[in-house]
């Protein structure tokens, strides 16, 4: 007897898959909307000590343990999402942090036309207020890596010399966008770890609006959830999945060791002095 051929229609799959689903609270109306990937809460405890274990690793490190674990080419940013700045005495441009995530989109409302000075502090206050506001601040504490969804094609200053230096204040130890920041040459002064495509000049106002915050983002090709670990230097961005990161940062640790050990005996061979790198 010939075997049959079995074909399953998209309605039977999703009957046999559906007890392996997440379980989702019915909305009011499902033209509302919902969510389909949740977003995990981890405590300040739990962020630190995932944060020591990727201590002095390096995006090259980084990018070798996601490869001996099976994630070749996961987690790398688009190569374009680059530092603002480099230090390469002490390497400050460098950070590591755990992922606060926002997203903002263009936006579709009217600018504000032309208007008298004060009409268009008040509109310009109140864009900042309803539609462009920075929620994500409350969620900022030592150890957040800021990753910004923004919408690139706007020329919106998101980022700038001001609201950056307060997010540090809040704990934030560097952001990272798929966008533009302004006051480029004051962030380079102040130290404050940018990595992001280009500068930007306008401010939110008649640009953009915020759309989520905590919820995962895309930032240069690459899926940030909340609380995953975020590694950039000079050689660009790495998203290491959460569930992930111990196992990454152990392999990494085997390869920087090994890096350093090699490259001292070659600093010795060469009559070089040793610098941080291999320290």
């Amino acid at each position: 007897m010939k075997a049959s051929r079995l074909i399953l229609s998209g309605a039977v799959l999703a009957a046999l898959f559906a007890p392996l689903l997440p379980a989702q609270a019915p909305a009011a109306d499902p033209r509302a909307g919902r969510s389909f990937l949740p977003t995990p809460v981890y405590t300040a405890e739990d962020d630190a000590a995932v944060l020591k274990a990727f201590e002095g690793l390096r995006v090259a490190d980084v990018t070798d343990g996601m490869d001996a674990i099976g994630l070749h080419n996961t987690g790398l940013m688009d190569p374009g999402i680059l530092p603002l700045w480099k230090d390469t005495q002490k390497f400050t441009h460098r950070f590591i942090g755990v992922a606060v995530t926002a997203r903002y989109v263009p936006t579709q409302k009217p600018t504000a036309g032309r208007r008298d000075e004060a009409d268009y502090d008040r509109w310009a206050g109140e864009w900042y207020n309803r539609h462009s506001p920075e929620p994500f601040m409350e969620l900022l504490r030592p150890g957040s890596a800021l990753v910004l969804e923004d919408a690139p094609r706007a020329d919106v200053g998101s980022i700038g010399s001001n609201n950056i230096m307060s997010w540090k204040l809040r704990g934030c130890v560097g952001v990272v966008t798929n966008a533009t920041a302004r006051d480029t040459d004051e962030i380079i002064t102040e130290g404050v770890p940018l990595y992001f495509r280009h500068p930007g000049r306008g401010i939110r106002p008649g640009r953009n609006e915020i759309e989520s915050v905590n919820k995962p983002v895309v930032v240069g090709g690459v899926l940030v959830i909340p609380g995953d670990v975020i590694v950039a230097d000079g050689d660009g961005v790495v998203v290491v999945p959460r569930a992930e990161a111990r196992k990454v940062a152990a392999y990494a640790h085997k390869i920087i060791e090994g890096d350093k050990a090699a490259r001292r005996n070659l600093y010795k061979q060469l009559g070089l002095p040793e610098d941080p790198s291999v320290k």
